[in-house]
């Protein structure tokens, strides 16, 4: 895609985001790889207000090019385009049901067969630390070490993807199996799936959404 499509994904995304209840005010930011760097959403910028020309870039050295300042969350999308160089989108959010598990400094073990999505059986919550920092960064590598999402404690939760469509579709992935794990919670213990059931569950995801031979 080009540039200008990218950044207009990215805006779309972000009002969508915003649509659905899973990023609030000025919470939050998307960013999608591009060249040498990614493109990212400004800092302190809500959905409405957000156009094309407001994304920012920022080179991978850290050096940012645009008419406003990159996320304050900058930090931790260039270590992980870094680092994880099958992502080619991240977007964090502070969605309400990932957020609560998050405040409450929890894991998502394997309750659900549909955590495979996620690259393994759990969700981890990175430890907390404050936002922007190198700390923060540093805990969410961490938690998200074989996954494509995680939780930061007292903060919010982050999902990564080849690109921004599958960014998105773990986004709303994360916030669904928060949501089911907190009602599960409220009624009692939930019952685990064993790691051959899980083993299983993650072989047939395989060839999930996959052509046919």
């Amino acid at each position: 895609m080009s540039e200008q499509a990218l950044r207009a994904e990215l805006v779309r995304i972000t009002k969508q985001l915003d649509a659905l209840g899973l990023s609030h005010g000025t919470s939050g930011n998307l960013s999608v790889r591009y060249g040498e760097g990614f493109l990212i959403t400004p800092s302190g910028f809500g959905a409405d207000d957000l156009a094309c020309d407001d994304i920012v870039f920022v080179h991978l050295s850290g050096q940012a090019t645009g008419r406003w300042q990159p996320s304050s969350e900058w930090l931790f999308h260039r270590d992980i385009y870094v680092q994880r160089t099958e992502f080619g989108a991240i977007i964090h959010t502070h969605a309400t049901a990932a957020t609560t598990l998050a405040c409450l400094g929890y894991d998502i073990p394997p309750f659900h067969y549909m955590l495979a999505l996620l690259g393994g059986n759990s969700l981890r919550c990175a430890d907390y630390a404050t936002f922007g920092t190198q700390a923060l960064s540093d805990n969410a590598l961490m938690a998200m070490e074989g996954r494509k999402a995680c939780l930061l404690a007292n903060h919010g939760m982050i999902a990564a993807g080849v690109n921004l469509a599958e960014a998105y579709r773990n986004t709303l992935e994360v916030e669904n199996l928060s949501e089911l794990y907190l009602r599960t919670m409220q009624i009692g213990n939930p019952v685990l799936l064993t790691i051959e059931e899980f083993a299983d569950a993650q072989q047939k995801f395989t060839t999930y959404g996959k052509p046919a031979v």
